[in-house]
């Protein structure tokens, strides 16, 4: 038999709801992946990624893989041996962009933080200092493990004091806050589709800009991976003739651009303040039911609420309960933060009043609360996050 996924309500890290139109782009019919109708909708998808990433990188382009393909991209193509990078972890991504980095042959100086906590300029700008032969700092804007938003712009100019370049994780900021690639000089930019840009997971942005796109052609050994060498796949997004580099997921290319189209025609700041005020409205429904924030304010994520589990609940079968009767996913915690705190996303699509209710309505039946929907209403009426 044919499988009939159920209709759920993702609300979790990811991935989140899907817009109709971009399942509807889904659909159409397939074209081969060098059709000249098929290239020119690569060129629109390639100035719709300038327009959300407020960029005019020549080098912006969709990996065909997950956010973490565009993690490894950006780390494989300017990592050599002996590079030294300044990583900062204050989460899980942040962990892993060191490990690419390791793996990589470079060298990792880690710059740790608290997990909830955004990264800290001062300790940064201390590691730059220490390490004057860092050529590389990598970090991640949105932590998705956490809900901390971390000072990308603030970062981005300790990087250009030192003379380094930026590798920078925008897999859950992207179209949820405000980013500006070339206005805060980042280098090697990548993000995700599955989360603000309101499509299905398995394509990665990405952005070089003109000082990464140079260190990458002046490398002095190959990079790693044959797949991800970005000197290779441009002749493919490239401008011009293109090559044949591999069979793109072409309907997943129609549904980047239906959501990028999407998010153009709402507008960055539009979409940017719909988070923020569906965000205060979740928040106030959380408190009034006992949740509290792991990152503090000034440090969160709008789209990202990671809250702890309120003492006496039993946070996994809650959490089953949801999926279960109510049809609505949140997440759970990782690493230490396992078991401590859930994740309640509003990414894209599922950034929307009737979501916000759906949640706390749910929250206040499983948990045997009340006060939730009563608090976020006020928020939701002002018509901002409808």
């Amino acid at each position: 038999m044919s499988f009939v996924p159920p209709q759920r309500t993702l609300m979790g890290p990811g991935p989140s709801d899907v817009h109709p139109d971009v399942l509807a782009a889904l659909s159409k019919p397939t074209l081969g992946h060098l059709d000249p109708v098929f290239v020119d909708l690569m060129d629109e998808v390639k100035a719709l990624l300038q327009v959300a990433f407020q960029t005019e990188n020549r080098l912006t382009m969709p990996v065909s893989g997950p956010g973490t393909a565009g993690m490894e991209t950006c780390v494989a193509n300017l990592v050599e041996p002996g590079t030294t990078v300044v990583v900062c972890c204050n989460g899980v991504f942040g962990e892993r962009l060191r490990q690419m980095v390791e793996r990589c042959g470079g060298t990792a100086v880690v710059v740790d933080d608290a997990w909830g906590r955004a990264v800290s300029p001062e300790k940064v700008a201390d590691a730059l200092k220490a390490h004057p032969e860092a050529e590389i700092l990598a970090f991640v804007h949105a932590e998705t493990s956490t809900g901390a938003l971390s000072d990308a712009e603030t970062l981005a100019a300790l990087a250009q004091k030192h003379g380094c370049l930026t590798i920078v994780d925008t897999v859950t900021s992207l179209g949820g806050v405000p980013l500006r690639v070339d206005e805060w000089g980042l280098d090697a930019v990548y993000s995700g589709t599955q989360k603000c840009l309101s499509v299905p997971p398995g394509l990665s942005p990405i952005t070089f800009s003109e000082r990464a796109t140079e260190r990458v052609q002046n490398r002095t050994t190959p990079v790693q991976s044959w797949f991800m060498d970005v000197t290779l796949v441009m002749g493919y997004w490239g401008e011009g003739k293109r090559a044949y580099h591999h069979t793109a997921p072409v309907n997943m290319i129609y549904a980047l651009h239906e959501g990028l189209r999407l998010l153009k025609e709402e507008g960055l700041e539009a979409a940017w303040a719909r988070h923020h005020s569906a965000h205060e409205a979740l928040k106030a429904g959380l408190e009034a039911l006992g949740f509290s924030y792991l990152a503090p304010e000034g440090e969160r994520l709008p789209q990202l609420n990671a809250v702890w589990v309120p003492e006496g609940v039993d946070e996994a079968t809650a959490r089953r309960r949801l999926l279960d009767e109510h049809d609505l996913e949140i997440g759970g915690g990782l690493g230490d933060l396992a078991g401590k705190v859930w994740r309640i996303g509003l990414m894209g699509y599922a950034c929307r009043p009737e979501n916000v209710r759906h949640c706390l309505g749910a929250l206040e039946t499983v948990l045997g609360r009340t006060g939730g929907l009563a608090a976020a209403e006020p928020l939701l009426d002002e018509g901002v996050a409808a």
